[in-house]
This record gives C-alpha cells, sequence and structure tokens, in this order.
C-alpha cells in the first residue's frame, strides 16, 4: 500500500507560509538540494494543490534546459517531467495537461483507492490547503518536515481545526549547516 507524505518547509512556529503567501524566508541550498533529491528520485508520483500545481506547471519542465540551469534545476525538472502528478482541484480542467490527473470530489474514496496500488510514497508538495484538507481526511500518512530557523509569528499554518490527536512516530532527522532540520514522521496508527 501506498503512502502519502506531506514534504512541507515549516517555520518553527508552525507556519509554511507568511500571511500573504510568501516563502522568502525558506533556506535552500545544495546541501539541502542533495538530501532532498535522493528521496524524490525514490518516488514516480507528486501531489499538488491548484496553487502548488500551476506554480510547478510554470517552471519545472523547462527547468532543466536554460543555460544556466543549477544541478538540481536539471535533475529535478528530468525527475518532474516523468513523475505522475495528482492534483486536488475543482477548478482545473484535463485539457493538454500530460501525465496528470485531477481529483475533483470524492477525494477520500479517490485517494485511498489510489494508495492501494504498489508502488513508493506519494509526496505531497507543498501545498497548505489541500495539505489541511488530506489531514481532516486522515489521508496522510507521514511527515517530512524541513523547519527553518525563523519565527514568522503569523501566516499559514501546517495545522489547522485538528480535531483528534495524530500520534507520530520519528524516523529521522538531519541537521543542516543552514540551520534548518528536517525530521521525518509516520503517523503511528
Amino acid at each position: 500500500m501506498r503512502k502519502i507524505v506531506s514534504f512541507m518547509h515549516i517555520s518553527l512556529d508552525g507556519f509554511v507560509a507568511g500571511p500573504n503567501g510568501e516563502m522568502n524566508w525558506i533556506k535552500v541550498d545544495e546541501e539541502i538540494f542533495d538530501h532532498v533529491g535522493k528521496r524524490i528520485g525514490e518516488s514516480d508520483t507528486a501531489l499538488y494543490g491548484r496553487v502548488t500545481y500551476q506554480m510547478m506547471e510554470s517552471y519545472w519542465p523547462t527547468a532543466g534546459d536554460e543555460p544556466d540551469a543549477s544541478k538540481h534545476d536539471i535533475e529535478h525538472s528530468a525527475w518532474y517531467k516523468k513523475a505522475h502528478k495528482i492534483v486536488l482541484s475543482k477548478t482545473l480542467t484535463d485539457a493538454g495537461l500530460t501525465n496528470t490527473q485531477i481529483i475533483r470530489d470524492n477525494l477520500a474514496d479517490t485517494i485511498n483507492e489510489i494508495k492501494q496500488h504498489d508502488g513508493p510514497d506519494i509526496l505531497l508538495f507543498g501545498s497548505p490547503t489541500a495539505t489541511h484538507a488530506l489531514i481532516q481526511l486522515g489521508l496522510i500518512d507521514g511527515y517530512w518536515l524541513f523547519v527553518n530557523p525563523i519565527i514568522l509569528g503569523q501566516g499559514i499554518p501546517l495545522f489547522v481545526d485538528i480535531k483528534e490527536k495524530i500520534k507520530l512516530k520519528l524516523l529521522t532527522t538531519q541537521q543542516f549547516t543552514s540551520g534548518v532540520t528536517a525530521l521525518d514522521y509516520i503517523v503511528d496508527k
């Protein structure tokens, strides 16, 4: 059975974006890119909310083709083009989309059906609104969090309207020279 793992950058006080969606506080560098690239390379499916998907789709298909493309851009662009993409959206249309599945309704049933197939983890990239919906439905199996050394004070929180405790088991931690710490949890059911 496949697992859905939320991959999110987060502030120390639990925000995934500033009040206006800003993410300029997120620290990334080659050390983090190398660490992330290994795990992403083990997956073949990305899950997004509509806003994050459109942001990714506007950059990654051609990012590796640019003359000044970084090693990370080349590698992630190649992975992105091959990966199956699942998008949660009530407004996006399938027209012209390659290797992309849109889920408009019956979210729990459709996601549970996808999870029943064999395969590697499905990575839920960012997408706070989609993440909130999946948490509420108990569909997230793990959290791969990159805790940034900053307190934002306000913004878009990772966890909202949690009705019941969600027990987690820590699998690994990784501290980076930038001060970011990666925490890899699975839901302890």
